[in-house]
């Protein structure tokens, strides 16, 4: 049976998708280079069910509590256990140990002691069995060179290098590439552009071939034009966010896998809040 909350979810993939179809055949680009991470944060665990059934197997998430609860529930459905989760937001060094768990790829590394903690802690979980691969970084960039809203001054290369150095040599993470988030009122178009100079400035450096992780539900088609491998889209695809995140993550259950009509509907009204002042999809807020 297919909810109204999947056709919502169908109907959004669709135009999602044929976005960035269309992105990439502009920008001369093979369409299966590019990842669509949905991003979903703040959404209950069977937004993320129902995507899998649409055919998503990677989902993003931003707060550590929020996803183990997700990534457990989930990971229990049949078929659902080699989901790729990925943490886009800010990385707490007190939570290493939690995100060594549950993280294929980690969007936000920006400092040297996140470095070192994520290090420690998956190279103790590759140890013990808890997972299988090392974990994939991004080292975030900042673009307009304010720090305090994650990512290193794309101006600080130094510094830049030394990190880039320092995720490549350790035994646990795996260097991707980098990732960034255009300034509020920036030209995604100058803000991407600087963003793929520096990827450029760093690749001589490297034998593997450096990634970007850039565009949300707003830019990516600029995004996509300045060489991105992976778009984080939220609201695109999942619509407004809740007010707040939820405490707790609904639970899965066959009854919440297949609610009646009257439980679909008040349930997508539910999600369908907006709320202007939540942080924006695919950020380290």
């Amino acid at each position: 049976m297919t909810t109204v909350r999947e056709n919502e979810l169908s109907l959004s993939l669709a135009a999602v998708r044929k976005r960035l179809a269309l992105a990439a055949k502009a920008a001369g680009r093979d369409p299966a280079d590019i990842e669509l991470l949905p991003v979903t944060k703040f959404f209950p665990a069977n937004d993320v069910l129902a995507l899998h059934r649409l055919g998503c197997l990677a989902f993003g998430e931003s707060r550590d509590q929020e996803a183990t609860q997700k990534v457990a529930e989930v990971s229990a459905i049949p078929g659902c256990g080699s989901l790729r989760w990925h943490l886009v937001g800010r990385i707490q060094r007190n939570k290493a140990r939690s995100v060594a768990r549950w993280a294929y790829a980690v969007h936000s590394v920006d400092s040297a002691k996140v470095i070192t903690s994520l290090d420690r802690t998956v190279s103790e979980a590759l140890g013990e069995g808890l997972r299988r691969d090392p974990l994939r970084a991004y080292l975030q960039i900042s673009l307009d060179g304010d720090e305090t809203r994650g990512g290193v001054d794309v101006a600080a290369t130094g510094r830049i290098d030394e990190l880039c150095a320092a995720v490549d040599q350790a035994t646990g993470l795996r260097f991707v590439g980098l990732m960034a988030i255009p300034p509020r009122g920036a030209d995604p178009d100058e803000a991407f552009a600087r963003l793929r100079r520096e990827r450029e400035r760093l690749q001589a450096g490297y034998q593997q071939q450096l990634e970007l992780s850039a565009g949300m539900s707003g830019d990516l088609e600029s995004a996509v034009e300045h060489g991105s491998n992976c778009v984080r889209v939220g609201t695109a695809l999942m619509g407004p966010r809740p007010l707040t995140s939820p405490e707790v993550v609904t639970p899965v259950t066959p009854s919440s896998q297949t609610p009646n009509a009257t439980d679909i509907s008040n349930t997508s009204n539910t999600s369908n809040t907006s709320n202007t002042s939540a942080p924006r999809e695919g950020s380290s807020q």
